[in-house]
């Protein structure tokens, strides 16, 4: 499993990388997936909304999109596009720190990528309480 980060027309400072993958490694086993190349891409509003709008056909502002990869003969991956706008504006609405709705978002987009939906209100409290299972065993 490899993890690659990158940032697009956002100033941003990935703090605790090293344990936030070692997090995220963890995570994944407890799921039981083993999940190829991850791409963890850090941009802004603008940019997500451009990307909801191109590829899934929503008008609006989102925290997190994620894309899973499927090739065949190789283990599966994806990519995870992450506004750094929404989380500090998040962040502030639910009264938490950045890095912990940072960590919350991460670990929605792996959950994603493991097949958990969000669509449905049970899907959505569902997707919550895992986010909250695997919050708790963070770094």
């Amino acid at each position: 499993m490899e993890f690659f980060f990158f940032k697009h027309e956002v100033k941003f400072v990935f703090k605790q990388k090293a344990d936030r993958i070692a997090w995220l490694t963890k995570v994944l086993k407890r799921e039981q997936r083993k999940l190829g190349t991850l791409n963890f891409i850090f941009t802004n509003d603008a940019n997500i909304l451009k990307i909801n709008k191109d590829f899934l056909n929503h008008d609006y502002y989102t925290d997190i999109i994620t894309f899973p990869m499927e090739i065949p003969g190789v283990p599966d991956g994806g990519e995870i596009y992450i506004s750094i706008d929404r989380v500090v504006e998040n962040a502030l609405q639910v009264g938490v720190s950045f890095n912990d709705e940072l960590d919350r978002v991460l670990v929605h987009g792996i959950l994603h990528l493991c097949g958990y939906k969000d669509k449905t209100k049970a899907q959505e409290k569902e997707m919550r309480s895992m986010e909250e299972k695997y919050l708790a065993i963070r770094y």
